[in-house]
């Protein structure tokens, strides 16, 4: 009898015990839900919610709550546990990475592009990278994914498909012309040399595409890539500068030359082959294309009077040089950010953006431009249009009742993004559609 009570005793103690560490547990998943609440609200406060691009979708049936996308996440709160499942916070901020989706345990996650209240405009790819016109493959920034690791890997992704569909003796100069030397041109190029094709690659501007616009100091937030004839290389809290550097390296030790400065005027298809017209009167042709240019395009414009004058500008390259001027920056992304914190260490920068907060920025971002506005080092004005550009000053209207406003002006930076360069795809004949939420990388 004295052993059996002491089994119960046992036991009971050791389902009290259980019972506690439960009990812990359940209230511990109910604080963290309740903060993952609390950041959801203030993401919804501050226009963070609602994705911009391509981000993570998470399937519920199938999270088991590891954790492991949180972890694998190289951002800072774009995903949360609520309610013992994974969920989405700040996702204005996700920039593609990937990490969440390989790191999903379940295969619970999913990436997509564009949601259900907002499109986002795509070239239509098929899953070897080909357009809908057969021979002409896009990768990179044009395909919606922005991040360079991710450009890297669909520029030698895409070479890999062309090379197994390149026709024995075409009538063509070339294998293959690349159009762009940005991240995905770069890797490309690579990867057509180690596949023996012939090849050529163009750039409208210089080596780098849209990196080489950054601003020399700014930090390329890279991971792990594997580049074609060079292997993984491990990049983090890399300037532009050291990228660039990077890639000017490995090109040159393959021997590899990109003709910069040069862009595409016209592709046009002429018996089984395509003709490329560039804007130096050039004309070359090809058995395949490979469209590894950006998204932006050309900048876009204001559509304001003086935007034509010499002062005006849509990229920043050496902050360092210019001192003591009066400066205006226009827009609220990134780009506009980074420029108008560093030009405000030599210079009296003016930040101007069209909404009343900042709805689509990097968290250090987000935090350093509250800091620069709370010390007087950069004058904001929210809620504000550019009106006119005039030699010395810029004449903006402000608040709900457009109030005009002159400004000292010696600079002008306008950041207001890139037109996609649709009828250039168009009159290739490539279709362009817009992904509503769809599908962008999933699990089979």
């Amino acid at each position: 009898m004295e052993l059996l009570l002491e089994k119960i005793g046992a036991y009971s103690v050791a389902i009290l015990f259980c019972l506690i560490v439960v009990i812990i547990y359940l209230r511990k998943q109910k604080r963290e839900s309740k903060r993952v609440e609390e950041k959801i609200v203030q993401a919804k406060l501050d226009g963070m919610y609602e994705p911009v691009s391509l981000h993570p979708v998470v399937d519920e049936g199938s999270c088991i709550r590891t954790g492991a996308c949180i972890a694998a996440c190289p951002e800072h709160d774009i995903l949360g546990i609520r309610n013992g499942k994974a969920t989405t916070i700040n996702a204005s901020h996700c920039v593609g990475h990937g990490a969440c989706f390989h790191a999903c345990p379940t295969q619970a996650i999913t990436l997509c592009i564009g949601t259900e209240k907002r499109g986002v405009e795509l070239p239509h790819v098929n899953q070897t990278f080909e357009t809908n016109v057969p021979g002409i493959y896009i990768a990179g920034e044009l395909g919606g994914m922005g991040l360079i690791k991710n450009a890297v890997e669909q520029g030698r992704q895409a070479v890999d498909n062309i090379a197994k569909t390149i026709k024995k003796n075409h009538q063509a100069t070339y294998d293959l012309i690349i159009i762009g030397a940005g991240p995905a041109g770069i890797s490309a190029s690579l990867n057509a040399k180690k596949h023996q094709l012939k090849f050529l690659t163009l750039e409208q501007d210089s080596l780098g595409g849209t990196v080489f616009t950054f601003p020399r100091s700014k930090i390329v937030m890279t991971s792990a890539m594997d580049v074609p004839l060079h292997g993984k290389i491990k990049l983090s809290e890399t300037s532009k500068t050291e990228l660039l550097d990077f890639w000017m390296t490995v090109l040159k030790k393959h021997a590899i030359d990109v003709t910069q400065n040069t862009k595409v005027e016209s592709i046009t298809p002429e018996n089984g082959i395509f003709k490329i017209e560039t804007s130096k009167c050039d004309q070359y042709t090809a058995s395949t294309v490979l469209l590894a240019i950006g998204r932006r395009g050309s900048p876009r414009k204001l559509g304001v009077p003086g935007e034509t004058l010499e002062k005006v500008a849509y990229r920043l390259l050496e902050a360092e040089e210019i001192n003591g001027k009066d400066i205006m920056v226009v827009g609220g992304g990134d780009s506009a950010i980074e420029s108008a914190l560093l030009l405000a260490d030599q210079n009296k920068v003016t930040l101007t953006y069209r909404s009343d907060a900042f709805s689509r920025i990097k968290p250090k971002n987000n935090t350093k431009i509250k800091e620069a506005i709370a010390d007087g080092r950069i004058n904001m004005m929210f809620n504000t249009n550019t009106v006119s550009i005039e030699k010395d000053s810029v004449i903006v209207s402000s608040g709900a009742d457009k109030k005009e406003l002159t400004i000292k002006n010696d600079l002008i930076y306008i950041f207001a993004g890139g037109e996609l360069p649709t009828q250039f795809l168009q009159k290739i004949g490539i279709q362009i559609t817009k992904k509503f939420g769809e599908a962008i990388l999933k699990h089979n």
